[in-house]
């Protein structure tokens, strides 16, 4: 008999020395997340077939009547991957390839609209500078072209502006300036300036646009590993947010926070860490809770609380 050890909440089956494991060549893996604010249930499977080679995937949700909606299932392999919708009755197909060492191409393709992009994108050897070229198919307007280098960015695309075409630009520039970083980005005719300065406990983070000239100040300090408090102040709409931030662990978290533009009050604790999946969480289990009080409406505060639970079958 085959020992059984337990690893997080699961039990985990330990093979013999020298004989071969069958799950190496497919791990089956589920997830369920439930949403309160709008009560769906999402499901998730995952099957990751011959060592790795490929992946079987599927989702479906649940309404609250209990009807089944959006089932997807999908193929996903190093260079192709398809994702058939079943209600849409649509596939999506993307395939990319190294074509050498510096250059790469990848192709998006809808079947039921018969349409697609294709993206070229080169860079040299050290990745600092990369060139991305991508264009409809079949084609309705000019390639976009986006060229990334050490200190900015560089956007060209066609648009249509005033019944007409024209090549709209856009990017940004950054470098270092006294002890912090300041980035200047363009897009759709106005202008930033952004400025930011951060060291181990504080960070400022003032900006100002133009032709608005909206300027504002974002704010953080931080009071020993544990708590950390936020505050953003917009100058020409007087709004302004606060948040306070309580994290004992690595995986439990409280905030507290105000914002003025929609004069909201909120609370809310996390258990898992916030901007993960539930793979890492305690118990493979991921846990939101959040209480909304609106200022001018007391009685009408809402509490919500999302839940992601993941299981690794084999």
């Amino acid at each position: 008999m085959m020992p059984v050890v337990a690893m997080g909440g699961a039990a985990q089956v330990r093979m013999p020395e020298g004989q071969w494991d069958w799950r190496q060549m497919a791990a089956v893996k589920m997830s369920t997340e439930y949403d309160s604010e709008g009560s769906v249930f999402v499901n998730k499977m995952s099957a990751r077939v011959l060592n790795g080679l490929a992946k079987l995937t599927g989702s479906f949700q649940r309404e609250p009547s209990g009807d089944l909606r959006y089932p997807l299932m999908g193929v996903v392999t190093k260079y192709l991957s398809v994702m058939y919708d079943h209600e849409d009755r649509n596939a999506l197909v993307t395939f990319n390839a190294d074509v050498g060492r510096n250059l790469s191409v990848k192709y998006l393709r809808d079947i039921k609209a018969q349409q697609g992009e294709l993206k070229l994108q080169a860079h040299t050897s050290n990745l600092r500078y990369k060139t991305e070229i991508s264009s409809d198919v079949p084609a309705t307007t000019l390639p976009k072209v986006v060229f990334t280098f050490p200190v900015g960015q560089l956007r060209a695309e066609e648009v249509e502006k005033d019944e007409e075409r024209a090549i709209a630009l856009s990017g940004f520039f950054g470098g270092s300036v006294l002890n912090g970083q300041a980035v200047a980005s363009y897009s759709d005719e106005s202008a930033t300036l952004k400025y930011t300065y951060k060291d181990e406990e504080l960070t400022l983070v003032p900006s100002v646009s133009w032709p608005r000239l909206s300027p504002s100040l974002a704010f953080k300090r931080q009071f020993g590993p544990r708590n950390k408090l936020s505050y953003f102040h917009n100058f020409e709409t007087t709004t302004w947010s606060a948040v306070y931030k309580y994290k004992p662990t690595e995986d439990f978290k409280v905030k507290l926070g105000y914002d003025s533009d929609v004069r909201l009050c909120w609370s809310s604790f996390w258990v898992g860490k916030e901007d993960e999946g539930a793979k890492n969480a305690p118990r493979k289990c991921k846990l939101q809770v959040m209480l909304q009080v609106p200022q001018d409406d007391v009685k009408s505060g809402a509490l919500l609380f999302r839940m992601k639970k993941r299981w690794d079958l084999f």
